[in-house]
């Protein structure tokens, strides 16, 4: 094992360094964590932050810093807690001084003499590519919704196992045909593997919520590191775990968003199934929303202000099983 270097951070064999990626043109710093182990093995890159209301990812890259030992590593372990940096300082899904392309997860890769936000997914790719060979892409439900755990693959079988490496709980994997505009789709153009993995919102900010689901997300990390070999221990995989495709459910009116009380994530239900009713300022019931087939919630809005067109329920039509 050589030096690892990624931006400014350069590790030495059994080292940890810290870096930034510089974003050419501005004075926007994308920060870096790079693990460099004494053994041979592939480098797993994490990826928080794209979205800057997403702060789950960068919770889970501060415990596993805490918790990875780069003397007992096999491979490379690469944290960017933070992608859109200008977006997490805003706190807003996008940077709010970049209304053209506003949304990096949606323009990834970007381009090299793009808008501002393309610009800073560009300088990510540069790095990402070159170094990484599996990357997990970290989200939740951001300022409005909650998402239990999910995850979005590609069906190739590289996709898969890096699905089925996340472990106990991670068993909803849902169909990305053919992804564009994000990190897990450059990947695959490079010919390696990436997964979208969804957990947390804003129902999940409390402090002992909070806390669970940046423990969830690392231990997930450290089992995907398990299962290939970059540190000692035995994997554990989720058992059945299911498929199927996304419907994500819009708010066909605004007022108030008032989801059924019995409601629960991952529970089966059936198609024509309430979900949950919109209200105007005086109690009455302008819309319902319904499950589309049968299946499944897997996110559900957690802001009861709602506009027209809003995200309301992120739905699984599941398809089978993965077993």
């Amino acid at each position: 094992m050589g030096v690892i270097r990624v931006g400014t951070a350069r590790a030495k064999p059994g080292t940890t360094a810290t870096g930034i990626i510089e974003v050419p043109g501005s004075n926007v710093e994308i920060p870096v964590i790079v693990f460099n182990g004494v053994k041979d093995g592939p480098c797993l890159w994490i990826d928080g932050a794209i979205h800057g209301d997403e702060p789950e990812g960068p919770l889970m890259c501060h415990i596993l810093r805490r918790e990875v030992n780069p003397e007992k590593l096999a491979g490379t372990l690469v944290l960017v807690p933070v992608i859109n940096t200008p977006a997490f300082e805003a706190a807003s899904r996008g940077n709010p001084l970049d209304t053209f392309s506003y949304d990096m997860n949606r323009i990834y890769p970007g381009r090299a003499n793009g808008y501002f936000s393309e610009r800073v997914a560009w300088a990510h790719r540069e790095w990402m590519v070159r170094v990484a060979d599996l990357e997990l892409s970290i989200h939740s439900g951001g300022a409005h919704s909650y998402l239990s755990e999910t995850i979005f693959a590609t069906e190739d079988a590289q996709s898969q196992e890096l699905a089925r490496a996340m472990g106990e709980g991670w068993d909803l994997v849902l169909k990305s045909f053919l992804p564009k505009g994000n990190p897990m789709a450059v990947m695959l153009e490079a010919g390696k593997t990436g997964i979208t993995v969804e957990l947390g919102g804003r129902s999940a900010t409390s402090p002992q919520a909070f806390h669970r689901v940046g423990r969830v997300l690392a231990d997930a990390a450290l089992n995907v590191m398990r299962h290939y070999k970059m540190i000692a221990g035995k994997p554990r995989y989720a058992r059945p775990r299911y498929t199927g495709v996304q419907h994500a459910l819009l708010a066909p009116s605004s007022g108030l968003f008032v989801a059924e009380p019995e409601i629960e994530f991952k529970k089966p239900m059936r198609k024509g199934d309430r979900i949950a009713t919109i209200y105007n300022l005086y109690g009455d019931v302008l819309d319902t929303l319904h499950a589309p087939t049968d299946g499944r919630i897997f996110g559900l809005r957690a802001l009861p202000n709602v506009l027209m067109g809003d995200w309301c329920c992120f739905y699984a039509e599941v398809q089978g099983s993965l077993e």
